[in-house]
């Protein structure tokens, strides 16, 4: 098992591209299941998730042929069937596939999909959505089972704005017989994507990024090609470590729409941001003398629960005290308790954490139990003076793409050890 070793207190300072987002990919490539002819997605980040889905496709008999950035899928002798349980619980976007699978068949069977432990993450919204469209999920065996004698266009009202559920609907609606609305429905830059990708291959679906999608089920999809949209939380991940390292770094194919809410809150701590001219970039640079900031996560377009964890290691030394209120996920300050063995200073009472900020922290060994909490410990390895060992990297790899090299090239000293 990997592992990385941090030597803090350098400062970041260069440009750094950004690639395809790792939540839209595995969406648009479960999407492209539904198609009748060959699809081409281009700007895939090299990612375990998506090593994973690959595998699982071509077990369900789609030809998949990966070169670089770009994979052409043929997904003509794409059927229901059974898929290792091991990928389908190492990722949550597995259930994807079942979407997939109903919206071409009607039929289809997922093991229960896996993912990061950051608290409690139901399915009732997809049984509730899949339910409405005429098909019956039940758990066999370990399994989620989906029959239905033909789907049909329906409305489905979302007890709260879901992504996966949203993702997943579209995918079945959009083969449905009949028309289908979407009420509540998330508002996510790959939500967006997702549509815009079904579209080109020949759906009918209006409303992306609003609270309500209306969608025309076809009978049939047409190949296309497709380029994923940049990686929102990579973006976000580079402004806060560009920030928490006092550094000075342009990010380069980034959409700054998307980052409002956390560009936002760098500019209220001190930190200063900038849109590029003429290119799809940001720069993001600090001195380091950072105020206090609340945040409170939401759904989109509020402040993403996935940057919440490395904001709220840079909020460590951040003067006075930060107050975060984290509203999606229960149990995503598993990342603070880490930090205060270096030294910050937190107090969390279910759903708050207060945190004091402190002069410093100091480097020791550490242990990642998620993706976006791994990639907030190297930051606090960036931030801390001596040495910080980050372990179980194995959950970084899974949606950053070459971590540590990217960070290297901007100065930092880190390397990936045995």
């Amino acid at each position: 098992m990997n592992k990385f070793r941090i030597q803090g207190g350098q400062r970041l300072h260069g440009t750094v591209a950004v690639r395809g987002g790792k939540n839209a990919a595995v969406a648009v490539l479960s999407a492209a299941l539904l198609c009748d002819e060959p699809v081409t997605i281009e700007n895939l980040p090299k990612i375990e998730d998506i090593h994973h889905l690959t595998i699982m496709m071509r077990e369900l008999g789609a030809r998949v042929m990966h070169t670089g950035r770009s994979m052409t899928i043929d997904p003509t002798d794409f059927r229901p069937g059974q898929v290792t349980e091991q990928y389908a619980r190492s990722m949550r976007a597995s259930y994807y596939l079942l979407g997939a699978m109903l919206g071409k068949y009607g039929r289809g069977n997922m093991p229960y999909p896996g993912g990061c432990d950051i608290g409690s993450r139901a399915i009732d919204q997809h049984v509730k959505g899949f339910g409405a469209l005429g098909a019956t999920i039940t758990s066999e065996h370990g399994q989620l089972v989906g029959r239905s004698l033909g789907l049909k266009g329906a409305e489905v009202y979302f007890d709260f704005p879901t992504v996966g559920a949203t993702v997943n609907v579209m995918l079945a609606a959009c083969r449905a017989a009949g028309s289908s609305t979407i009420v509540n429905a998330a508002k996510e830059p790959h939500i967006v994507d997702v549509a815009n990708f079904l579209n080109a291959m020949g759906a009918s679906i209006k409303g992306a990024g609003t609270d309500i999608i209306r969608i025309k089920g076809v009978e049939s999809l047409h190949g296309c090609s497709y380029a994923i949209i940049p990686d929102q939380i990579e973006t976000g991940t580079l402004m806060v470590a560009a920030a928490a390292t006092r550094g000075d770094v342009t990010i380069l194919g980034a959409i700054p729409t998307h980052m409002e809410a956390l560009s936002a809150k760098l500019l209220e701590m001190g930190a200063h941001v900038q849109e590029g001219v003429g290119q799809d970039s940001i720069r993001v640079w600090s001195d380091g003398n950072h105020r206090h900031v609340n945040i409170k996560t939401l759904p989109y377009p509020g402040f993403p629960t996935d940057l919440q964890q490395p904001m709220s290691v840079l909020l460590t030394t951040a003067r006075g005290i930060s107050v975060i209120n984290e509203t999606i996920y229960e149990a995503r300050f598993k990342h603070l308790e880490e930090a205060t063995r270096m030294g910050a200073s937190v107090r969390i009472n279910d759903r708050l954490a207060m945190i004091e900020g402190v002069q410093k922290l100091s480097g020791c060994p550490v242990a990642a139990n998620d993706l976006r909490a791994g990639a907030a410990l190297v930051i606090a390895g960036l931030m801390a003076e001596g040495i910080t060992v980050v372990d179980n990297v194995r959950f970084i790899d899974r949606g950053y793409e070459n971590f540590e090299q990217k960070l290297s090239s901007l100065g930092a000293k880190i390397e990936r050890i045995p």
